[in-house]
């Protein structure tokens, strides 16, 4: 009895090897493509708990990525599974996933800081005092309708100088 035990944890642990190779579709993605596909799946994943400028939350803006690459999730998920399969490429195509993605983040802050420093505004630093309150305003505690609402103030004076 105990031997048929042995035998059929030796079968079991034999048998659940993960050596599935496959075979490549008809319509496999190509790694270029698949690199930008991924990539702007996670950005799509990730947008998906953000408010839009209607402050809604989308459910799935998956479909618009199928849709600017004009795939389906058929392809997507053959194409996905055969590269999948075949680790070493797959950790290639997210490590270039992974450089874009951080591309574009510092492309985003970098031009964050370009337009903050355009308004006047530092990390940390102060605007100028407010002539309603009678104070500096801090910007870690200052809210975008403040920001918004001195941007204002400015185009009013410019525009009364034009008159």
């Amino acid at each position: 009895m105990k031997s048929f035990f042995y035998i059929c944890i030796g079968l079991l642990l034999v048998s659940c090897t993960s050596n599935t190779i496959y075979k490549k579709p008809e319509n496999l993605i190509p790694k270029d493509s698949m690199v930008s596909l991924l990539t702007d799946m996670y950005i799509a994943s990730s947008a998906k708990n953000q408010k839009n400028k209607f402050l809604k939350r989308e459910k799935n803006y998956m479909f618009l990525v199928y849709e600017k690459y004009r795939i389906d999730s058929t392809r997507f998920d053959a194409s996905n599974t055969y590269y999948t399969s075949k680790v070493d490429e797959y950790a290639e195509i997210l490590k270039k996933v992974k450089k874009n993605i951080d591309l574009l983040d510092s492309l985003y802050r970098e031009k964050q800081e370009i337009q903050d420093s355009i308004k006047g505004i530092k990390k940390g630093g102060k605007l100028k005092r407010d002539i309603v309150l009678d104070k500096e305003i801090l910007l870690d505690d200052t809210p975008k309708e403040l920001i918004k609402r001195e941007d204002r103030e400015f185009e009013k004076k410019d525009l009364k100088k034009i008159k």
